[in-house]
């Protein structure tokens, strides 16, 4: 058993090739073998947003706070609100955030694969992609 008392993990920035705005994640749970758990709470300013990627197993998004957008390759942005629960399909293409004037918390739990990866990170999205109107 582990147990990690609040506030004794940093939240972190991500890699700024993956994310365009202000972005904060701070870490629920990451797993040893053979289990793959990797779960976040991940905090975006108005406007931020990931870029597109995929995940080998798929993701959950769980929205605790705000007002915030997702969009899958080839679909419209869609509105998502606290209490909201995604999922994305293995290997869909899909990028998540912020709605432009309203910040957003959500959940992200994801499995890891062998090599101990649970994204795979492509383009950041256009700002064309993301105006919803």
């Amino acid at each position: 058993m582990k147990i990690h008392p609040a506030g004794s993990r940093p939240s972190s920035r991500p890699n700024p090739d993956y994310f365009t705005g202000d972005v904060w994640m701070d870490p629920i749970i990451s797993t040893d073998a053979p289990a793959r758990l990797n779960a976040l709470r991940v905090r975006f300013d108005p406007g931020a947003r990931t870029a597109w990627h995929t995940h080998p197993y798929g993701q959950t998004l769980y929205v605790m706070s705000g007002k915030g957008l997702i969009c899958r390759r080839g679909g419209t942005p869609q509105a998502i609100h606290p209490g909201d629960t995604v999922w994305f399909e293995p290997g869909e293409e899909h990028w998540h955030g912020a709605a432009p004037d309203t910040g957003m918390t959500h959940i992200a739990m994801q499995e890891k694969d062998e090599s101990g990866s649970s994204a795979a990170w492509l383009e950041k999205v256009h700002d064309a992609d993301y105006d919803v109107g």
